[in-house]
């Protein structure tokens, strides 16, 4: 028999993410133009939502809508036991802080791990970074940590770990163009934005070494 319209199995998927994520009824119904009751309802159980609300949640969570919808333990545990049903996920290091020219991995300086889904993990290699000072509030706030995806390029506007003249990794919004990238803090009072042209991008070096998929907040 299908999981789908069970509202017992959403509801109980629904809160695993959201601990998972860090995430609060209000910052969800938010970004998903949702209203706040209609969203306690889905995480109540007392409604469910149309399946194309559920792709827009599975979006968010970057996961599957299986995720949300199927009993991941309906044929190896109880009814009793299912209600602590927990998806495994991938642990991470949370880094303290990240310098030119030592790799990720040999980093020791770890203050922790969150965890990830697998199939975000299976997207490539994660890290995660604790955010230090205000030039990113207020959409990034000191404390915060982010989780990010290694690579060594991003799209325009996207929020990215750069490293400048090897000293710590630094999180910023990207501008691009054809004469170099911009750094931008969102506190301009704290970090105007910064402009870096090819030459310097050479020379100094300044380089990208992660895209930031994620921020977690604790409350």
């Amino acid at each position: 028999m299908s999981d789908l319209g069970n509202k017992e199995i959403f509801s109980k998927n629904l809160k695993y993410y959201m601990n998972l994520y860090n995430k609060t009824r209000k910052e969800i119904s938010n970004a998903l133009s949702v209203s706040y009751t209609t969203f306690a309802s889905w995480e109540n159980g007392t409604n469910y939502p149309r399946i194309d609300k559920i792709e827009m949640l599975a979006n968010y969570f970057k996961i599957s809508k299986a995720d949300l919808i199927e009993n991941k333990y309906k044929d190896t545990q109880s009814s009793d036991t299912a209600i602590n049903f927990q998806p495994k996920g991938v642990q991470i290091p949370v880094l303290g802080y990240v310098i030119a020219g030592v790799p990720l991995s040999a980093i020791e300086d770890i203050l922790g791990y969150e965890e990830i889904p697998k199939k975000l993990a299976d997207t490539g290699d994660f890290f995660a970074l604790r955010i230090k000072g205000a030039s990113m509030e207020p959409q990034f706030f000191e404390g915060d940590v982010v989780i990010v995806r290694q690579q060594s390029d991003v799209d325009d506007n996207d929020i990215a770990i750069v490293l400048v003249n090897g000293d710590e990794a630094t999180v910023k919004q990207i501008k691009k163009s054809d004469a170099g990238i911009t750094l931008i803090g969102f506190n301009v009072s704290v970090y105007p934005p910064h402009f870096y042209s090819n030459k310097d991008i050479e020379d100094l070096p300044v380089s990208i070494i992660g895209k930031v998929i994620q921020v977690r907040r604790d409350y």
